[in-house]
């Protein structure tokens, strides 16, 4: 065996570019197919089987994973505005333990502005048993007033603190080209500490703010109305991009789904939110269907790679062999020796390929959390940790086997012969 060792070692290091080179392209194989899988896995999570604190969220007539897009995750545009009226209805609803009003349509430098009651900061849980917390010298904003409260990802990138003032900019998107920047300036009272969700990207302001910023029009009652300062404004003219609501129970959601969504025609409830975004992510199932078709043609280049590698050394290492089968070699022993290279060279690229595995989630999870506010776990376990390096271990060994079948067959004496 010590034997043994020491001629693939010696085989390896004499071929050490080649070698390199096929380590390094079933490690990026090997990696490849873990991610694909891993990250498919994570996305999903997070997307429709979090922990979420709440269960529903209402919305205008239209697309439910549009509406659980805007609302939940702060993307997409706000399919429309509902009347004042229903949130009155759901807040005062025996099957609803909490109504948290939303109204959006500003940013600043990019990051969504959402109004919305005091009861974010006192009652809301961003995600089962978890409510926001404010850093140390913050507060909540006060309804009265033009105050904020900023996410940690806001206060980390663009430098906000308490105590700044910002202008808000028409739109839920930033546009350089188009912005329109409103007159009304706020101060930031609070900053949130991290949540590693999307609420880390919004800016919380009171309701009255959002009705009232500089060239905002209701439409409560079907006519434009524009805020006075100064003046109340009625219940009839208020409007709400979203309501987000925690049930008192399942048979809530049953209930209100079927009362919103198939009997009346004024809003969409979406509920619930994890199985509406699955139904997004079961209509996208085919872009990681892809994904996974490349990483497994990538999977079949690393193993033709060692195939390679080792079939055209096999014309320089004749003599060897030959020389090994004349000192009492048996065949089996030579055949042995090439498939020791092909799992040796397998192995290492697996070790590798974790390594690799790393980098490209940490790369694929920087960009989801700096596109959608989501955090993926590097540390969830996936089965492909486990079977995409035994089945690079199974590739290596098919690709070994036509090389050690030639080394198998080398007729010493005619090998000997050609070179003496």
């Amino acid at each position: 065996m010590s034997g043994l060792r020491l001629i693939v070692g010696r085989s390896l290091r004499r071929h050490l570019l080649s070698t390199t080179i096929t380590v390094l392209s079933v490690a990026l194989a090997t990696g490849l197919v873990m991610a694909v899988f891993a990250v498919s896995q994570q996305a999903r999570m997070a997307f429709t089987g979090g922990p979420l604190g709440f269960d529903a969220v209402l919305g205008a007539r239209g697309s439910q994973v549009q509406l659980v897009l805007n609302t939940v995750f702060h993307l997409e545009t706000s399919p429309g505005n509902v009347p004042w009226r229903l949130y009155e209805e759901l807040r005062d609803d025996k099957r609803v333990e909490l109504a948290l009003p939303y109204a959006l349509g500003d940013n600043y430098e990019g990051y969504r502005i959402v109004g919305t009651s005091e009861e974010v900061f006192t009652r809301f849980e961003y995600s089962e048993g978890k409510r926001f917390e404010l850093q140390p010298g913050s507060r909540a904003f006060d309804a009265g007033r033009r105050e904020a409260v900023i996410g940690a990802r806001v206060a980390r990138e663009t430098g906000l603190g308490v105590g700044s003032h910002l202008h808000p900019s028409h739109g839920v998107e930033r546009n350089p080209i188009e912005d329109h920047v409103h007159e009304e300036e706020y101060v930031v009272c609070g900053v949130l500490e991290p949540t590693n969700s999307p609420n880390d990207r919004v800016i919380w302001i009171p309701l009255e703010g959002i009705w009232r910023m500089d060239g905002h029009r209701l439409r409560g009652t079907g006519e434009e109305y524009e805020p006075e300062d100064g003046v109340a404004i009625e219940d009839g003219h208020k409007e709400l991009s979203a309501v987000v609501l925690k049930l008192k129970s399942p048979q809530a959601g049953f209930s209100l789904s079927n009362q919103i969504n198939r009997v009346g025609k004024e809003a969409t409830l979406a509920w619930p939110i994890g199985a509406t975004m699955a139904q997004l992510f079961d209509k996208l199932g085919w872009m990681a269907r892809i994904l996974e078709v490349v990483a497994y043609l990538v999977v079949v280049v690393a193993a033709g790679s060692i195939l390679a590698s080792l079939y055209n050394t096999m014309n320089e290492r004749r003599r060897e062999f030959a020389i090994l089968r004349s000192l009492g070699a048996r065949r089996a022993t030579v055949f042995g020796v090439i498939l020791v290279e092909a799992q040796v060279i397998a192995l290492l690229g697996c070790a590798l390929g974790y390594l690799v595995f790393v980098a490209i989630l940490l790369g694929a999870g920087g960009l989801v959390r700096d596109q959608t506010g989501v955090v993926l776990d590097l540390w969830v376990w996936h089965p492909a940790f486990l079977w995409t390096p035994i089945g690079m271990l199974a590739m290596g060994a098919v690709a070994g086997l036509l090389p050690a079948l030639k080394a198998y067959a080398t007729d010493v004496a005619q090998t000997l012969s050609q070179g003496s």
